[in-house]
């Protein structure tokens, strides 16, 4: 996948501790251990207390004895917190290293994804922190991220605030489906049918896809460009795949096709390997049911 824009460098940071030995499931998982090694280097002591000391005389010279021992007491609770995140961090980059190598993935860190879909491009500023790419599945070339869009807002008194909205995706290339699909929004359902046909009038050259399934409609809102075959596209949408949207993928799950890219999301940077799994198995099969389709409808080479 290229990276056109909106990058940052990410941070050179020291590789993380060799975790233990046992399989690792959650980033969480590490996270004790990673707390246990910093806590238990006289370093990490002599810092905290460096500071906490420094702060203790401070606070006594100029207000009292009382002030200063609660802020040593407060800063030493500081510092510990801070190594505990430390540690967070840390485990967080032990898991995803240890789940790339189980599953044969190549993990990237901060970095721009093609702006190919309207998640895509969404906020003043767009990255994947972390990225796991190759074999996401049997056959399926693809990319699991977690993604991070950032949109600044000034509040009435001129204060400036950053609102970030995450997710974990699949993102795919399904070139097959060009021809006979260029654009499709598969959209957890939000809001009330009674306001569906007033806020169609502002959706410009997308037309609200209905399809003889209730649950379905409960679940998602489905648009696609005007001039679509509405024959090949009730052909995508088999009864069997309706019935895994429904029933069968992950949660609050979603997807946008644009130009031959297949962008599959949920909510929230998922962290833990089972969900990771879902994400990519459930993207897979969104991509699988495209080029079936695409092939059985597609003229002969």
């Amino acid at each position: 996948m290229s990276s056109p824009e909106d990058a940052t460098p990410p941070p050179q940071a020291p590789p993380p501790e060799a975790p233990p030995a046992e399989v690792v499931d959650d980033a969480n998982d590490l996270r004790g251990h990673h707390f246990k090694l910093l806590m238990g280097r006289p370093l990490t002591w002599l810092l905290i207390l460096s500071v906490a000391v420094a702060g203790g005389v401070a606070g006594a010279i100029f207000a009292s004895a009382p002030i200063g021992g609660a802020i040593l007491a407060g800063l030493v609770v500081v510092g510990i917190l801070i190594v505990f995140a430390i540690a967070d961090s840390r485990a967080a980059d032990a898991f995803f290293v240890a789940y790339a190598k189980e599953r044969g993935l190549t993990l990237g860190g901060q970095q721009a994804l093609p702006a190919a879909t309207p998640l895509l491009r969404k906020g003043d500023r767009r990255y994947a922190n972390r990225t796991l790419s190759g074999e996401i599945a049997p056959g399926v070339q693809g990319t699991v991220a977690l993604f991070t869009y950032e949109e600044e807002s000034t509040d009435s008194k001129g204060n400036k605030h950053t609102n970030y909205y995450r997710y974990t995706l699949g993102l795919l290339d399904v070139p097959e489906s060009v021809a006979h699909l260029p654009e499709l929004y598969c959209q957890r359902k939000f809001g009330f049918r009674a306001l569906e046909k007033f806020e169609d009038v502002f959706r410009g050259k997308k037309e609200r896809v209905s399809l003889e399934s209730e649950a379905l409609l409960d679940k998602y809102e489905i648009f696609a460009t005007e001039e679509q075959d509405a024959v090949w596209l009730r052909r995508f949408f088999s009864p069997t795949f309706i019935v895994w949207l429904t029933d069968s993928a992950p949660q609050k799950f979603a997807f946008e096709l644009v130009g031959g890219t297949l962008c599959c999301y949920v909510s929230g940077h998922k962290e833990k390997a089972a969900d990771l799994d879902t994400i990519a198995a459930a993207s897979a099969a969104v991509t699988t049911r495209l080029r079936e389709e695409a092939t059985e409808t597609s003229p002969p080479a």
